[in-house]
């Protein structure tokens, strides 16, 4: 029986000059993307009337683009420009997800190597609700663990990388939590299956030091900094799983729900605590007030 291809929310994509609904088909059995993963995205939220640092997630699609070997085809602003553009086309009443792309359509040099010249853009638009931030989420730590630059190109949002993720997070829910603290080679916590990770010890904000094992996003800088500006000591270093196992509170960060804390970790119990909640309140204040949409 032929699988369903229809997305699953209301779905735009800007491709080739013009906006198409539902899921257009845009790759074949012959396109490089299809067989050999040349792929690199971003994801932005449009969500109340704005999109929060999305000329920073514009910009990222680009070198994310530019370091898998692609051409970028498009300006930062451009892909900006489109983005509200393509807002315009759904009620406002669901939060968005924005989602820019690039992909080789031919192989060069024995095929497998990419043909830059032959890179194609498409923006993604689709409904996805956005989470409370309060309900929490449980961790355990993931047997599987991040690559190094060395070995994959950690330092791009890359296709090629998530379907690690993908059986970081199944593997997690097969043993009845939503996600997992993931190490990098040498042991030291990287951050989940999808997010980056915070802990809090004594009133002090860690997370795990940016050692290109993992992307550090754009939403957990921004964390970062409205912390440090509300008079919070923030630490980025080498985070060990006895530290998180020690921690206070412990909370991640990502675009997708923004700022969530967590309430359990393996076998221990843990409050949705009140830094945890500053963060998302001073983020969700930040979002609000740096525009005007």
């Amino acid at each position: 029986m032929a699988v369903d291809t229809s997305p699953r929310s209301v779905t735009w994509t800007f491709v080739d000059g013009e906006w198409l609904s539902g899921n257009p088909p845009l790759i074949g059995p012959t396109s490089h993307a299809m067989w050999l993963g040349s792929t690199v995205f971003d994801g932005a939220r449009f969500f109340d009337g704005i999109a929060p640092d999305l000329d920073l997630h514009c910009q990222r699609v680009n070198r994310s683009a530019t370091a898998l070997g692609l051409k970028p085809t498009m300006k930062s602003e451009e892909i900006e420009a489109l983005t509200w553009e393509g807002a315009k086309k759904f009620d406002g009443q669901t939060a968005l997800y924005v989602k820019p792309m690039y992909w080789a359509e031919h192989g060069a040099a024995g095929v497998v190597a990419i043909d830059p010249e032959s890179t194609r853009f498409a923006l993604c638009l689709f409904e996805a609700p956005m989470g409370n931030g309060h309900g929490g989420s449980s961790l355990t730590l993931s047997p599987f663990r991040r690559p190094t630059l060395e070995s994959m190109p950690t330092d791009a949002k890359a296709g090629c990388l998530y379907p690690n993720n993908a059986r970081i997070l199944t593997e997690a829910r097969s043993r009845g939590f939503d996600n997992a603290l993931v190490r990098d080679m040498l042991g030291n916590i990287a951050e989940t299956g999808s997010s980056n990770v915070f802990l809090v010890k004594d009133g002090v904000v860690f997370t795990p030091a940016a050692n290109r094992t993992f992307l550090a996003g754009i939403t957990r800088f921004r964390v970062m900094t409205l912390l440090r500006e509300a008079g919070f000591e923030v630490v980025e270093a080498t985070l060990s799983m006895a530290d998180f196992e020690a921690a206070d509170e412990i909370f991640t960060s990502g675009n997708y729900s923004k700022v969530l804390p967590v309430t359990r970790l393996d076998d221990r119990d843990l409050q949705a605590g009140p830094i945890a909640a500053k963060a998302r309140d001073l983020y969700m204040d930040w979002a609000h007030s740096s525009q005007d949409g």
